[in-house]
Formats: C-alpha cells, sequence, structure tokens
C-alpha cells in the first residue's frame, strides 16, 4: 500500500482550511493550525512531509514560522510553500529568504496547488530514497556512516560559495551522501581488509563508482540522476589520472569535482583503525598542493574560504560539523 503523505496546512481563516481540505483531503493524509505558535507545535507533534504557510497571521507571521522551522534541526528539512494574498516580487523574495520552497499567490487554483504539492511530494519521496540507500551503505560500512553524512553538508557548503541556488544546494546535499553507495556490492573481505588492498583487490574495489551508479540508475529523477553522476565521477582527478573512465579538466561534471574534493577533506580530517586524523593545517595544505592535479583549481580556495573557522560551514579539525548543520 502506498504511504499516504502528511500535509501540515496552516491559516488563521476557516475558510481558507476548508478550501484547502477539500483541494486536498483525497490524497493526503492533512492536520491543521490556526496560528503561528500552533504551526510550529503541530509540526513538532505531527512531522509532516510538506508545509503549507499562510503569511499574515495575528500572533506570528508565516515569515517567523518559516524561520523558526529552519532552524530546527529535526524539522529545517521539511519543505514549505506559502500560501498567501500577498504577491507583489518583494512579498515573495522574502518567503523564500526565510527559507520556502515554493509560494502560491491567493485566490488559488485548485489544479495548481495539487500540482505543487505533487511535485514537492515527489522531491521529498525521491530524498527519501536515497536516505534509506545511504543507511544501507553505512550498515555495511559503520565506520564510514557519519562521512557519509557530512559530505552531503560539505558538498551543499561548497555549491552555496558557487552561487547555486537554494534548490540546487539541497539537491546535492541530498544526493551527495549517496557517492560510495557501490560499496554496498563489494565483497566485506575487500572493503573491510585492515591491511593494504592488492592489484585484484584495488581492482575489484574500483568498480564501485559504476556499481554505485547502477543502483541508483539513470532514467529517474533529476536529484537520481545527479547522485548516480556523483556516484560515477567522484574518483575521477582534474589532470585524468583518477577512475573509472579517466576523464580531465571540465570533462567530470561539476558535482563530481565538487565531491571529489569535500570527501578526500572530510576523509583525511576523520580517525580511521589504518590512520589518525589530519590536522586542519595539514589538510590545507595537501588541497592546496593537489589543486590542478586531484582538483578543479577553482573550487579548492572556495572550499577552504566556504569552510574556513567562522564562516557559515565551518568544520572542526576531528572532521565533525557544528550542531545544527
Amino acid at each position: 500500500m502506498d504511504k499516504l503523505w502528511k500535509v501540515l496546512v496552516v491559516d488563521d481563516e476557516a475558510v481558507n482550511l476548508h478550501v484547502l481540505r477539500d483541494i486536498l483531503s483525497a490524497n493526503y493524509a492533512l492536520v491543521y493550525a490556526k496560528s503561528g505558535q500552533q504551526a510550529l507545535d503541530t509540526a513538532r507533534r505531527h512531522r509532516p512531509d510538506l508545509i503549507l504557510l499562510d503569511i499574515m497571521m495575528p500572533d506570528m507571521d508565516g515569515y517567523e514560522v518559516c524561520r523558526r522551522l529552519k532552524a530546527e534541526p529535526d524539522l529545517r528539512h521539511i519543505p514549505i510553500i506559502f500560501v498567501s494574498a500577498m504577491g507583489t516580487v518583494e512579498d515573495e523574495a522574502k518567503g523564500f529568504e526565510a527559507g520556502a520552497t515554493d509560494y502560491l499567490t491567493k485566490p488559488i487554483s485548485a489544479a495548481l496547488v495539487r500540482a505543487r504539492v505533487r511535485t514537492h511530494i515527489a522531491l521529498v519521496d525521491q530524498a527519501s530514497i536515497l536516505d534509506r540507500l545511504c543507511v544501507a551503505g553505512e550498515y555495511k560500512d559503520q565506520e564510514t556512516g557519519g562521512h557519509v553524512r557530512r559530505i552531503g553538508l560539505l558538498a551543499e557548503a561548497l555549491a552555496h560559495a558557487l552561487g547555486w541556488s537554494d534548490d540546487a544546494c539541497r539537491a546535492i546535499r541530498l544526493a551527495a551522501p549517496m557517492h560510495d553507495i557501490g560499496k554496498i556490492a563489494i565483497p566485506d573481505r575487500i572493503l573491510l581488509k585492515n591491511g593494504k588492498l592488492d592489484a585484484e583487490e584495488l581492482a575489484i574495489m574500483r568498480t564501485h563508482p559504476e556499481r554505485g551508479a547502477a543502483i541508483i540508475g539513470s532514467n529517474g529523477s533529476s536529484l537520481l540522476r545527479l547522485a548516480a553522476s556523483i556516484a560515477m565521477t567522484h574518483h575521477e582527478k582534474w589532470d585524468g589520472s583518477g577512475y573509472p573512465r579517466g576523464l580531465a579538466g571540465t570533462a567530470i561534471p561539476l558535482e563530481g569535482r565538487i565531491v571529489a574534493l569535500v570527501d578526500v577533506y572530510d576523509a583525511l580530517l576523520s580517525p580511521r583503525p589504518y590512520k589518525p586524523a589530519w590536522s586542519l593545517e595539514a589538510v590545507t595544505a595537501y588541497l592546496e598542493d593537489q589543486a590542478g592535479r586531484h582538483f578543479d583549481p577553482v573550487l579548492v580556495p572556495l572550499f577552504l574560504e566556504a569552510v574556513a573557522p567562522g564562516n557559515t560551514f565551518p568544520a572542526r579539525p576531528d572532521g565533525n560539523l557544528p550542531d545544527g548543520l
């Protein structure tokens, strides 16, 4: 049986709640709130998959509700669609700055509401698929479980530094943790071996990018295609010495170049049974040395600036990210 997705509808006017109920109740499980504070409480209690949020409410406006939701680690991933009579360009810009995913202007079209909700729920579903695959990979190689989660956040930081849109940054955050999913197809005797791999074992290990791309598939949504591209290309090197296809320079998709960089950064900062964690200074020096060889030379300084202490996405020398990121 298909999952019944949960949508939180927030509006202080009962008539507007009834309109949205009539449009959506046949296909979604709806929960309701009539104030900003009630919206926050209901979101915490019910963990909806999507929120439709009015702006003009007496106790707390929708912009503030959105900002507070995005400040809570357990709720910040929930897509929010503003539904408001405030339809100026400035109103919409303020909504997106607060963290909204979409904006609908009243009076609403039933067909448009259904289409937008369906689109955003589909993205939530795809993200859920990727997350389940990521968990499967963590069961296979628990040593790197935290690593794959951090990769998404670090890739998002670099995408943000490159000026990508909020939606594109979110997409790479969701897709990047799938970079090593192909390792679930690698035999444990190779994947979990403590010593150095011999030539035959190394050749098998180096099949994981192609295996990962095959697991994710290339005929799905744009998010799944992005994840497949990352899985296939994150071991390519700028100078052409990487694998599996020996791509060089800009022939490597940008998402692959991004994840190649953040993957090595986090791996070096993280302790492993076979090596201690490197210092932040040593990792920085290594990335700078490998710019133009292993890594895209344009990305290295942008990334190091993005994760520098005191900036938006700082990383600690233990390889972890600050709480809440």
